[in-house]
């Protein structure tokens, strides 16, 4: 078995961590601040959550009321410290202790064109991945796909799909992900699925910092030479969304690892998001004008078809910036005896792809997520993600049933 990892991407030429699950409390919108702990965390800080819903918009930035900073400090974040740079500081034990207790304020302009045209480098090979608890079941190898461009104008060709940013300790990170619809908002969706080791590092790390969505990302298709001086509007045509809010698996968080481990077959992640610049009041799926459904179901390898998955490739032969996808029947691959096995797609996409959206027929024929991009081997050739069953549809509930009064 040849080595493999999490195929999300390093930027500035420094490798990445891994993924993970639980609950993102963050900052968000310019009228609102969370602070939010996982399923660890006290009734206190829930109330914290609460309480945060009083901070104002004043004269459009965040005005945090005193008693609330309090609250932060209590928990080492200084929020206007941590705006101004402080969220560099990746001292060990403080991200860890951060699993519990995140925040993620909105920092105007922190993306910018040449920050989010970094992408240079994908992570680091990692150790053979341990497939001794294969129940047996793993289906042979598939013969690799040839990743296609998606043609330019990704906005017409598949609106729904964009890239993940955010920072770790190792430098600047990309990933895929994917818009999908909302129960509570029909029609008005701000939520975006997405691997979970693209939003936290696992087991032995916290969640990330700084995590934005950018939907049809370099519509255009243009080249890294091409984008050299681009504007913010030309990479991101239909702006940045932070995610204000994120929830993982408990099972990625416990067990996530550098190259999946045993929390790969629960290596997912929903985003819900809010606009950099507060908008013009529309939804992100108003904005993009289109979100998936999300097939829960977990369809069997000889029930699903064809799989098309889609992403940002970033490390050679690509450059990152522009969209591939590739459509292949999947076969089945086990990671660990007691874990449920993943969906194994042939395909030649690299580091950057992880957490793009891996779309096949639904219930009623119509296209549905069925997974996401999770992890690949350290040479390329094939692809794997989780199969969707009730964890997954647990943290959609979640995120989904947090919002439906907004």
């Amino acid at each position: 078995m040849r080595p493999i990892r999490p195929l999300f991407s390093a930027r500035r030429g420094r490798s990445p961590r891994r993924r993970t699950s639980p609950v993102l409390a963050a900052v968000g919108l310019a009228t609102a601040l969370a602070l939010t702990a996982t399923a660890c965390g006290s009734d206190g800080d829930a109330d914290a959550s609460a309480e945060a819903s009083s901070a104002s918009a004043g004269d459009g930035k965040i005005t945090i009321p005193d008693n609330i900073k309090d609250r932060l400090k209590e928990h080492g974040i200084d929020v206007d410290k941590w705006k101004n740079g402080e969220w560099k500081n990746w001292d060990r034990d403080d991200w860890l202790r951060e699993a519990n207790d995140y925040i993620n304020p909105i920092i105007d302009d922190l993306w910018d064109p040449d920050r989010m045209r970094e992408a240079e480098d994908p992570d680091r090979g990692v150790e053979e991945n341990d497939l001794s608890g294969d129940q047996g079941v793993t289906d042979p190898e598939p013969a690799p796909v040839e990743a296609q461009a998606v043609p330019a104008g990704y906005h017409e060709n598949v609106p729904e799909a964009g890239k993940v940013f955010f920072d770790s300790p190792e430098g600047t990170m990309v990933c895929s992900a994917t818009v999908v619809q909302d129960p509570a908002h029909p029609g008005k969706s701000n939520l975006v699925w997405t691997a979970g080791h693209c939003v936290h590092a696992g087991a032995k790390g916290g969640w990330y910092r700084n995590i934005a969505f950018v939907p049809s990302y370099n519509d255009g298709a243009e080249s890294a030479a091409e984008l050299q001086g681009a504007t913010k509007e030309e990479v991101a045509p239909y702006g940045v969304w932070w995610g204000d809010w994120a929830q993982t698996s408990d099972q990625w968080i416990e067990r996530g690892g550098p190259t999946g481990g045993e929390g790969a077959s629960y290596d997912f992640a929903v985003i819900h998001v809010t606009p950099e610049k507060g908008g013009d009041g529309k939804s992100l799926e108003e904005t993009v004008g289109a979100a998936l459904p999300v097939d829960f179901d977990a369809p069997a390898v000889s029930q699903v078809g064809d799989i098309t998955a889609t992403g940002y490739p970033a490390a050679a032969p690509f450059d990152g910036e522009t969209m591939y996808r590739c459509t292949d029947e999947p076969g089945r691959l086990s990671i660990e005896k007691s874990n449920p096995t993943m969906y194994r797609i042939g395909c030649t996409m690299t580091g950057g792809s992880s957490g793009g959206g891996w779309v096949a027929a639904g219930p009623d024929g119509k296209p549905a997520l069925v997974s996401n991009t999770s992890i690949g081997p350290v040479t390329a050739g094939w692809l794997a993600g989780p199969r969707l069953g009730s964890e997954a549809e647990g943290i959609y509930t979640a995120v989904s049933k947090k919002y439906a009064t907004q």
